[in-house]
Order: structure tokens, then C-alpha cells, then sequence
């Protein structure tokens, strides 16, 4: 609101605002048709009374000095009066079904309140064309505004601050001449698509009596609200629509919305799998599948996905969001991305979710909080809260602070529409109006339809023993068919047979399904159509196809040399990074000393300029955690940016810094990756360990989703790891977990320790026929330590990325007594102090690829060992953390199939602990010096001296 209702001098003993003694004095706001709700002329007395005056005598009437007073003041009471409304309304509306949450009438939106009695109900009232009326009585005005803002939808929007959205909404509801109205044949169709949500619940419910389903009962007035976000959706130019929604109601929605065939749902009851039986995978339950398909509408045809989602309901989220917007980039539908050029209007993102969830969640926060940020942006959700008024068995008042379930989103200044979900005509209103204000202003809506959960958490749960009234309400409470038909009949839309005769066609529809269900097999597996068309499953972990030349050649190796060191005439880089740019100068000139970030960005560029996408994002992404990537380059005199690989041609290449969130953007990324196989998609933690924060999208997606839900996906997760002495939570990614999850080919754990096995690896992630995720333990202290360094020719050629890497210095084959094995930074601490201590039959070998496991090359490499006494995987980790749990059976088949006279490998690393790593710099030199002497049968004493000297 641009100006406030505030010049009243107020006693605060009374019970509403009256004028102060000097009215005649101030300066009074007041509205203009033109501005809708904004109170843009702040009038003084004598021109508020010529404005009535003119109108007044326009209309033929004439008023004395007393009377024009008199309707000065009512004016501006009644604009009070309506802004109350505009504000409050919504708690006096009429939500709830079962009556149980009807709200008491507020105060302030009394007439009394505002200073008018019972004697001024007739008297006409100067509007000046606020809803659509010049003159009304307050009778009349009290009418209009209780219609409009009292009835079955509650609108809260006046915390949104631009004018132009506020009063779109005004524009759409307020007047006297606005009412929820559909034609005969749209109320026919809304009631078929209630029909089609109960009688499918009860079908459901008598074919797999006792089987959960999670059922719409109660709610299914969304069916036909979802169906006119997909109609007018189209005709507002959406072709795509993914959705997101956890349990409730899912199974109606994939069949009575996006027209998954009930036979295969019917065959999923019954223990079937909907892919074929080659395919493999856990598969999952049926409340948890999604799907894909096209609906159309009167001649328009919109795509539809859902999105498969876990137990862990607003996990989904995110993950809608990044398809949403790999889809807005395919289509060219993103424009300026953010502001008044941005377009994002072909592909829409709909959120379905419980109340409990949608208040409880905080990613629920983070997607909000990703809305209208470059990069981010999808151009507004639409979010549609099932508000069932529990959550499993907790009441409203004990489950948030709150006063809806949607207060969170008034942090983005979204619109909430709340609406009787026992009104199917007015939950359909509410979509429609969200479909039209996303499509106009590229912004987040809620539509929260208040209804009921007709059975219990699943359908074999007993709600009576926490609700025993609600639920003795909602027993006998009529179904939302039987009211809105009986509605129908009344207003002579329908004759009393209508309803019977369309649900007994639906239900012969289901039994014929449900025969042909019998006979159902798959024949076709979705996961490789679309963008995903050339790619497939990876064949058996051990053949050649698993590694591919990822080498490229001079030119462009040197054309990158040039785009990565070439600063523009007009930019102004700081003095420090003007360093870094001439050092990597001298990298390419002279071929040696490559450092990592210099191998990360050769491997992006020339991605980029074989045609992929490169989108890299996380906090700090452009400059790099430890001012290593400096992917941006920023004016030092107007902060202008500047990016050296977008200047490449053929791909494209993006570098985000994101919201401070992991859940939320990982999951975002996650979701991009999985619509966008063409592209190299990374999510970098600022330290490893910060992963945890979206350890969910780890384990129900990153790690289990192509099992379950038959989805690949080659996201990259970049995870700083190592021991320098910071501290436990700058210290590990916590890689053993990572490990824990690797089963059936799922995922790849990597530890690197050079950049141009950095750079192999990366674009192997692209260049193979299949996608897996891939996680790589990223180095601190590597990016700038004189031994981890590559030189030209690693980049150039027929490379290719290496599981295992050999000694720098090794010692022969037949004089090797000892291998220790390991993966990461210690190799370079062990590799020095053998060096210094002259030890000259100890061989160290990096495992740069932990899953899947390099036993065959491990197991050669071994064989050639022929005088072997002793092996030992050394790690800095805890013995209880990092790869020793995981590696330690590994190692022992390769030591059996290279016929190794040593049988197990021994442990040397940190004694288990429960902080994975100490504070103390002191402390850690010494763990470090004993773990690398103990690996190389030093004296501990003597290891901890070099190590705290170095």
C-alpha cells in the first residue's frame, strides 16, 4: 500500500479510530479510480468536498456545507472500511466444510468500528469509482464487500508492495458485479471431474480393501481445479506443466488429471511393476511413481510430467523446480531471466501439498527463497495446499505459530487464495485466477483449499483416537459430489437422475479397466526417451565402454590457453587476480605447472566448445571457496563481469552463486540434471560436509532414484576434502557415507590428486553413453601444492581418466616389499616423507576412483609385485570415517585374484572418533605425523617434527 490510513488521532479507550477536533485541518488521503487500492491524492478537506460536490451535482443532487462535511467523512471512513477488508476479510470467510475452524468476525471490519452507526445505513457514500461504484449506501457497500472478500475464497495479498499486482487481483473479485460464475456446461464438467475423484477413492477402496492409497477423500475438488490450470494454462501459452506433490491424492492425480491408465495403477495393486521385466531395479510403491503425457483442451495441447517423489514429501520441490527450468532453457523461454524482459511462460512448475508439510518444511523456505534469483528463477509456481487440517494425527494448533498454513510464503509476497474445498466451483476459480496472475507476472501464487481428511493417515489408520470430533463430523458429513449436485438441481442445471448417471458410466469405465488389468505387461521402459534419446544403461562395470579418450587436441587446447588468459582492453581486473592470470600465461607458454583450477576450467571450455552445456553452481561458485575457480572476473571500477567461457562458442556455460542453501539447491541442480543429459551439471559445497544439510536428496535421489524410479541422472557434486588442520566441520566430506550408499552401479566416489585427472574425469561424465552421478572429494590445500601439478601433454592426445594412479618416484616392481595404498591429499604427505627417509622398496598407489571399485587394474597392477611382504591403506580420516570400512574387502579379493602372497591389507590412519576431525593445529600435525609414519615404519617422533616444520 503506497500511503496508510494513519491521520486519525485515536483514544485508545475507545473501541475504533475517531477524527480528532481539527479534521478540517489535515490532509486526508483518499482513492481515484484509476489507482485501484493505492490512496494516491492526499486531499485536503476543501478539494475532498468539491470532488464530492461535482460528482454530487453531476448527479443531480445538491448539498449544504454541513452535508458535504458529513460526506467527506464518510468517504474516508468507508476507504477505511474497504482497506480493512482488503486486509482482514479473509479471516471472516467461509472455509472450512465441517464448521469445526470458523473464525470469529474481526472487529476492525464492522462498520461500528469505523465510526458509522445504524443510522447511516442508507445514506449514499462518495466512492469515486472504488468497486466500481461512484455513490453506494453503506448497506450496499457492507453487501459488496462481505461478497467479495467473505465468502468462500479468502484473499490475502495486500503484504504484496507493487500496485499493479495488488490490483489485478482487485480488478478480478471486487464490484458488485463480480461473482464465481460458470457456464452450465462448465459446472456439468466440474461436477463429472468430482465424480471421477470419489468413485475412483471407493473403487480403490473396495478392489484392495485395507490397502494404503492415501487417499483424495475429502478433497476432490482439486480434480477439476488442476484441469483448469491445464486449460487456461494452455491458452495463456503453456505447453509444459511439472508437477510435484507428496502422497495424498497422488494416485487420482496420475489418473484423473494426467491420464495414466487405470489399468496400470489397477495392475500396480496388485503387485505388478508398470516396466518391463527386463529392466531391473527395486522398483518402489505406487504412491510414490510418477509419470508422463499430453492433455488437450479445446485444441491446445499441454505436456505433463510428475515428478516421482519419496516419503519425505517437500524433497519433491526443488527437484521440479531445476526441470523447470532446463525445460525454460531448451524452449528459449527464459529472456532476461529475471525483471521486466523475463519470459518463462511456456513451461510451468505446480506444487501440490499437505498443510502440515507446507508449514513444517523449511525446504519449503528454500524454494521460495530461490524464486526471481537469476539462475533460479521459473518465472512463479503455482502451489496448491491439500489443507486437510491435520497432519497424520496432529491438530493444526499444535503443529505451528501460525494462523494458515501458507503464512510462510507471504516472505516472497506471494498471493494465498484460501477456498471451501466443499465449493469445487470455487477452488476452480482460485486456479484459474493463479494461472492468470503466473502467466502475467512471473510470480509465486498458493491456493490453499481447505478441506478434510475423510479417513486416516492411510486407509487403514483410526483418526478417532486423537480427532474423536472431528471425525464424528466428517462421518456425517455429505461427500463433495452429493453437495455440489444437489447445488445443481436447485439452480436447474441438472435434473436429480444427472448424478447417479454419470457416476454408474464412470464406475463400468473402472470395472473394464480393472479386467484388463489382468492382462497387462509393459513393453517399453520411458527412461531413455526424449533428450535422453542415444544414451542408455551403462553396460557391465569392467568393460572397455566404462572409459573413453577424453584427451583433446592442440588447437583447441591452445585456443582455450587464449581465452583463459586474454583480459578485455576495457576491463579493470584487481591487482592479485592480474597475477593469476599472468601465471596461468605462463603455464601455456611454457606447458608445465598446470594447477587445478586451470584443468577445471580447460575441461569446462572445451565442453563448451564441443557443443554441451557447462551450469556449475553453489555459494561462492565464481570466485571459488578458496579464491582458487575465479570463473568471473569483476571490474574494479564498476563491477562489471566478466566471464571468459561464455565467450566460447558452439555450448554455453553458466557459473551460479546460489542462495545460502544445500537442501534446496542441490535439489534444484539435481532436478535441472535430470532433464538435461547435454549438460554438465555441478553442485559445489563450500566445504564437503555442508552436503549434509541435503543428506535427503542424497539418499532418495542421488543415490536410489534409478533404481527405484527407473531415472538416471549425471549430476556432479564437487565436495572440498582434507586434513589442514581446520577444524572438524572444514575437514572431511564425510566420504563414507557416500561409500555406504554405492550398490548396483548406482553412483561414482572419486578422490582426485591431479588436475588433469580432473579434467579427464569431468568430461568422461559426458562423453560416455550412460549418466551416473558422480561425486568427487575436491581438494583445499591441492589447488595450489607444488606436486599436484600436470602438464600440457596430460590434456592433449588420446588421454583418458585413471582409477589408479602410480608412485611419482616408485621403486621397481621386484624390489618392492611394501604398497601402501590410498586416495587423496596423504598421498603427497606419504610420497615426501619416504622420499626424505630414503625409503627405497615402498611403492604408494592412489586409488583416484573408489566406486566402482578398480579391483581388475588393482588386482594386475599387484601381480606384478612378486616379492610383496606388506600391504597397508593409509587415510587421514578416522577409522571410523572415510574408505577404510568400504576399501578393506576390496583390496583383500584383488590381493587374492593377483595371487598375492599377503592376504588383507593393514590400517593406518586416525583412531576412531566421533568429531571427524580436531580443532587443534598442534593436535593435527601430530596425528598426521604418526598415521604417515606408521604407514611407513617411521619413527613416529620424528615424522610429527616434519610435519609441524612443514
Amino acid at each position: 500500500m503506497g500511503s496508510e490510513l494513519h491521520d486519525f488521532d485515536v483514544d485508545p479507550a475507545q473501541e475504533g479510530p475517531q477524527p480528532g477536533p481539527s479534521w478540517a485541518n489535515k490532509r486526508w488521503p483518499i482513492t481515484d479510480a484509476a489507482a485501484g487500492d493505492d490512496l494516491t491524492q492526499a486531499m485536503d478537506p476543501m478539494a475532498l468536498k468539491l470532488v464530492i460536490e461535482k460528482s454530487a451535482k453531476k448527479g443531480g443532487v445538491a448539498l449544504d456545507e454541513a452535508a458535504l462535511q458529513q460526506a467527506a467523512m464518510d468517504s474516508i471512513r468507508a476507504m477505511t472500511l474497504i482497506r480493512t477488508y482488503r486486509v482482514r476479510g479473509h479471516l471472516a470467510a467461509d472455509l472450512d466444510p465441517l464448521g469445526l475452524a470458523r473464525q470469529k468476525l474481526p472487529a476492525d471490519i464492522s462498520p461500528e468500528y469505523h465510526g458509522f452507526t445504524a443510522a447511516d445505513a442508507k445514506r449514499k457514500i462518495y466512492l469515486g469509482g472504488v468497486l466500481g461504484l461512484e455513490w453506494a449506501t453503506l448497506e450496499e457497500l457492507v453487501a459488496i464487500l462481505r461478497a467479495n472478500y467473505c465468502g468462500h475464497v479468502g484473499f490475502e495479498y495486500m503484504h504484496i508492495a507493487d500496485v499493479e499486482e495488488r490490483k489485478f487481483i482487485q480488478d478480478r473479485i471486487e464490484g458488485g458485479d463480480k461473482s464465481i460464475d460458470f457456464t452450465p456446461a462448465g459446472k456439468k464438467a466440474i461436477l463429472a471431474a468430482v465424480v471421477r475423484g470419489e468413485q475412483y477413492e471407493k473403487f480403490l477402496g473396495k478392489k484392495y480393501v485395507g490397502t494404503k492409497r492415501f487417499g483424495l477423500d475429502g478433497g476432490e475438488s482439486m480434480i477439476p481445479a488442476l484441469e483448469a490450470v491445464i486449460k487456461y494454462g494452455g491458452q495463456l501459452g503453456v505447453k509444459e506443466i511439472v508437477y510435484g506433490m507428496a502422497h495424498r491424492g497422488r494416485l487420482n492425480v496420475l489418473a484423473n488429471v494426467m491420464a495414466k491408465p487405470y489399468r496400470v495403477i489397477f495392475h500396480e495393486f496388485s503387485g505388478g511393476s508398470a516396466n518391463p521385466e527386463d529392466v531391473g531395479g527395486s522398483g518402489d510403491v505406487k504412491y510414490h511413481l510418477g509419470t508422463s503425457t499430453d492433455r488437450e483442451f479445446d485444441g491446445t495441447k499441454v505436456h505433463m510430467s510428475l515428478v516421482p517423489n519419496p516419503s519425505h514429501l517437500e524433497t519433491v520441490d526443488p527437484i521440479v523446480l531445476g526441470k523447470v527450468r532446463a525445460q525454460q532453457v531448451f524452449r528459449d523461454d527464459i529472456g532476461d531471466d529475471v525483471g521486466p524482459n523475463a519470459r518463462h511462460k511456456q513451461v510451468l512448475p505446480v506444487l501440490i501439498h499437505g498443510d502440515a508439510a507446507f508449514a513444517g518444511q523449511g525446504i519449503v523456505w528454500e524454494c521460495f527463497g530461490l524464486s526471481g534469483v537469476r539462475g533460479y528463477n521459473t518465472g512463479g509456481c503455482i502451489h496448491f495446499i491439500i489443507n486437510n487440517q491435520i497432519g497424520f494425527t496432529t491438530s493444526p494448533q499444535f503443529s505451528r505459530g501460525s494462523p494458515y498454513p501458507s503464512d510462510v510464503a507471504k516472505g516472497v509476497q506471494a498471493p494465498i487464495l484460501h477456498v471451501n474445498g466443499d465449493d469445487p466451483e470455487a477452488v476452480t476459480f482460485a486456479c484459474k485466477l493463479a494461472i492468470d496472475y503466473r502467466q502475467k507476472f512471473g510470480r509465486d501464487i498458493v491456493v490453499d483449499m481447505w478441506c478434510y481428511r475423510r479417513f486416516g493417515h492411510n486407509e487403514g489408520d483410526e483418526p478417532s483416537f486423537t480427532q474423536p470430533l472431528m471425525y464424528a463430523k466428517i462421518r456425517q458429513h455429505p461427500g463433495v459430489s452429493d453437495i455440489y449436485a444437489k447445488r445443481l438441481v436447485a439452480e436447474g442445471v441438472i435434473d436429480a437422475n444427472y448424478k447417479g448417471e454419470i457416476e454408474s458410466h464412470f464406475v463400468a469405465t473402472l470395472e473394464t479397466e480393472f479386467e484388463a488389468a489382468k492382462g497387462y505387461k509393459a513393453n517399453e521402459a520411458d527412461w531413455f526417451g526424449g533428450r535422453w534419446s542415444g544414451l542408455n544403461k551403462p553396460a557391465d562395470p569392467v568393460t572397455a565402454r566404462r572409459n573413453v579418450a577424453t584427451g583433446i587436441d592442440q588447437k583447441l587446447f591452445d585456443s582455450l590457453g587464449r581465452t583463459l588468459t586474454t583480459v578485455p582492453e576495457d576491463l579493470t581486473v584487481h591487482k592479485t587476480l592480474s597475477r593469476v592470470i599472468d601465471a596461468k600465461r605462463e603455464m601455456f607458454s611454457s606447458g608445465q605447472g598446470f594447477d587445478w583450477a586451470t584443468g577445471e576450467a580447460l575441461a569446462f571450455g572445451s565442453l563448451v566448445s564441443e557443443g554441451y552445456g557447462v551450469r556449475l553452481s553453489g555459494q561462492d561458485c565464481g570466485r571459488g571457496t578458496f579464491s582458487q575457480r575465479h570463473a568471473v572476473w569483476v571490474d574494479q571500477k564498476d563491477e562489471r563481469k566478466y566471464v571468459p567461457l561464455k565467450t566460447l562458442p558452439h555450448g554455453s556455460f553458466e557459473v551460479l552463486d546460489s542462495t545460502l542453501s544445500e537442501y534446496g539447491v542441490l535439489g534444484f541442480e539435481y532436478g535441472y540434471a535430470s532433464a538435461d543429459p547435454k549438460s554438465l551439471v555441478l553442485w559445489e559445497a563450500q566445504f564437503g560436509d555442508f552436503a549434509n544439510g541435503a543428506q535427503i536428496v542424497i539418499d532418495q535421489y542421488i543415490a536410489a532414484s534409478e533404481a527405484k524410479w527407473l531415472r538416471a541422472n549425471g549430476l556432479v557434486m564437487l565436495l572440498p576434502h582434507g586434513y589442514e588442520g581446520q577444524g572438524p566441520e572444514h575437514s572431511s566430506a564425510r566420504m563414507e557415507r557416500y561409500l555406504q550408499l554405492c550398490a548396483e552401479d548406482n553412483i561414482q566416489v572419486c578422490n582426485i590428486t591431479t588436475p588433469a585427472n580432473y579434467f579427464h574425469v569431468l568430461r568422461r561424465q559426458m562423453h560416455r553413453p550412460f549418466r551416473k552421478p558422480l561425486i568427487i572429494m575436491t581438494p583445499k590445500s591441492l589447488l595450489r601444492h607444488p606436486l599436484a601439478k600436470s602438464v600440457a601433454s596430460d590434456f592433449i592426445g588420446d588421454g583418458h581418466f585413471m582409477r589408479i594412479l602410480s608412485d611419482i618416484n616408485p621403486a621397481a616392481d621386484k624390489d618392492t616389499r611394501k604398497v601402501i595404498l590410498c586416495s587423496g591429499k596423504v598421498a603427497y604427505d606419504l610420497i615426501e616423507a619416504r622420499d626424505s627417509a630414503g625409503i627405497t622398496d615402498t611403492q604408494i598407489i592412489r586409488l583416484e576412483q573408489l566406486y566402482p571399485f578398480p579391483g581388475e587394474p588393482l588386482a594386475l597392477r599387484l601381480s606384478r609385485m612378486t616379492n610383496l611382504e606388506e600391504v597397508v591403506w593409509c587415510q587421514e580420516e578416522p577409522r571410523n570415517n572415510g574408505s577404510w570400512f568400504f576399501v578393506e574387502p576390496m583390496i583383500e579379493d584383488a590381493l587374492k585374484a593377483a595371487k598375492s602372497k599377503v592376504a588383507r591389507a593393514r590400517y593406518a590412519g586416525r583412531a576412531a572418533a566421533a568429531s571427524p576431525a580436531t580443532g587443534l593445529a598442534s593436535r593435527h600435525a601430530s596425528e598426521q605425523g604418526a598415521l604417515v609414519a606408521d604407514a611407513l615404519g617411521l619413527s613416529v617422533r620424528g615424522e610429527i617434527r616434519r610435519q609441524k616444520k612443514h
